[in-house]
């Protein structure tokens, strides 16, 4: 199935112009706070009308500006979920489910198939207040699938829950893509969880779309430097592109050979791609290399977050280290070190 979306809305002082697509897969719609993420997932779910613009769901028009065309909520085939799960408190789990379709013989049946998917085959009987957080966001998926949909929207519905719980239901969403083999827009403004869950992202700031593309090219080669910058990118730097070298901060790196124009340029590296080596800094440098010291070593979990000023030419550089490297490199110990940029994970973005 197929998701297909493209219009323009106006909402008070905010415009939105929004461009989309998605397959049989889980398309993510990642941004801030008040970017646009929900306005858009109310759109194609017909809770909001746009200005203008066509919207296709599964093979279908279910908004068409030119052509007066504006299915409402219940013809579009859309399942919806919220932040919170909104169960009705004094009804059991089974009827949350199936509340207005008691009698429907093909809505009962699927019931007993999701009851088993989601693993809430235990809880007909319950009330909202006997059962967890995520045992909630599971029946308020099984409620919104009970309707056969084409597509299935979810608004940030994890976010009030635990990390322990949002890892568990993240897999369980996984599964349950690939069991429904259905479209699957996800809203997060949690960068973690939009690289774990994404097969597509979305990236959103101001009402538009800044770029859309599947995971791996959103997060090594984002389309703009503020692209990079929503996306974690933390080493980012002005440039100017001279042939095949980009010159940054005096230091002349060579770039993968994309056919950049010369110019001012960006460039972008992420943090875990920039290598420490283990290399005499007072020799012979090799390409794409430079002399810096560790001014700031940040600890989280696993990882060690080393900030380091160069010697001579080139720019502050941010650097990712996993434990066991870190431990095996002997940094703790050792303030000067050379550091390389490869080439191969160094990004130009034109300037805009």
């Amino acid at each position: 199935m197929t998701l297909r979306a493209s219009f323009e809305y106006a909402l008070g002082d905010a415009r939105f112009d929004v461009d989309l697509r998605a397959e049989n897969e889980l398309l993510v719609l990642y941004g801030h706070s008040g970017a646009g993420k929900t306005v858009t997932l109310q759109v194609l779910a017909g809770l909001a009308r746009p200005d203008r613009g066509r919207i296709e769901i599964a093979g279908r028009t279910v908004f068409d500006g030119d052509r007066g065309i504006d299915l409402p909520p219940q013809q579009r085939r859309t399942g919806y979920v919220l932040q919170e799960a909104t169960l009705f408190p004094h009804l059991s789990v089974r009827d949350n489910v199936l509340i207005g379709l008691e009698r429907n013989e093909q809505a009962r049946s699927r019931f007993e198939e999701l009851r088993e998917l989601l693993g809430i085959g235990e809880l007909d009987e319950r009330r909202p207040h006997e059962i967890s957080g995520g045992q909630q966001q599971r029946v308020a998926l099984a409620r919104a699938l009970v309707r056969p949909v084409d597509v299935l929207l979810l608004d940030e519905p994890f976010s009030a829950l635990d990390e322990v719980l949002r890892e568990d239901l993240r897999r369980e969403l996984k599964r349950l893509q690939r069991d429904l083999d259905l479209p699957i827009v996800f809203v997060t403004h949690d960068l973690r969880e939009a690289h774990l869950l994404a097969d597509s992202i979305a990236v959103i700031e101001d009402g538009r779309v800044l770029q859309l593309a599947a995971r791996h090219e959103v997060f090594r080669r984002p389309s703009s430097r503020r692209v990079a910058e929503l996306t974690g990118v933390r080493n980012l730097f002005d440039g100017a592109v001279e042939g095949d070298r980009v010159t940054v901060a005096g230091l002349a790196l060579r770039v993968p050979p994309d056919g950049h124009a010369d110019g001012p340029v960006h460039i972008g590296i992420r943090s875990e791609r920039v290598n420490l080596r283990r290399i005499d800094p007072s020799g012979e440098l090799p390409e794409n290399c430079m002399v810096a010291t560790i001014v700031e070593d940040l600890e989280f979990g696993n990882t060690h977050t080393l900030r380091l000023r160069p010697e001579g030419a080139g720019p502050p550089v941010e650097v990712e280290v996993a434990a066991r490297p870190y431990e095996v490199l002997g940094v703790a110990s050792t303030a000067r070190w050379v550091i390389e940029l490869p080439a191969d994970d160094l990004h130009v973005m034109r300037v805009q």
